[in-house]
């Protein structure tokens, strides 16, 4: 039983249809503003592995080598690596921290500009 996402070509938003078999006929309506100009999308895959699987490799494949901890742009690089590697994406609050730190800005520490 498949969930297909289509984008509303009138509104652009996106909208996920439940298919009760795989191969039917679908011909979705937009319930954001009613079009019925859909444009079907391909959708994001996931694949399961084991932890053994995600970690194996990982040594070659993101390493701490090229990683420069007083550098915000290598740091910034590093973890995007790594969220790749692990199949992981960030949210949105990491993502504006990494555009900050891709910008040259160091994050915070923890407990630093707090007043005591």
């Amino acid at each position: 039983m498949p969930i297909y996402e289509f984008r509303c070509q009138a509104c652009g938003r996106p909208t996920s249809v439940f298919v009760r078999r795989i191969g039917l006929e679908v011909e979705p309506t937009c319930p954001h503003c009613g079009s019925q100009a859909m444009e079907r999308l391909i959708s994001r895959v996931a694949v399961l592995r084991s932890e053994d699987e995600i970690f194996q490799g990982l040594s070659e494949d993101v390493s701490l080598d090229d990683v420069d901890d007083s550098d915000p742009k290598s740091v910034a690089r590093f973890i995007r690596r790594m969220s790749q590697h692990l199949g992981q994406p960030l949210d949105a609050e990491m993502e504006a921290e990494l555009d900050r730190m891709e910008a040259g800005e160091m994050p915070e520490e923890e407990g630093e500009g707090e007043e005591e």
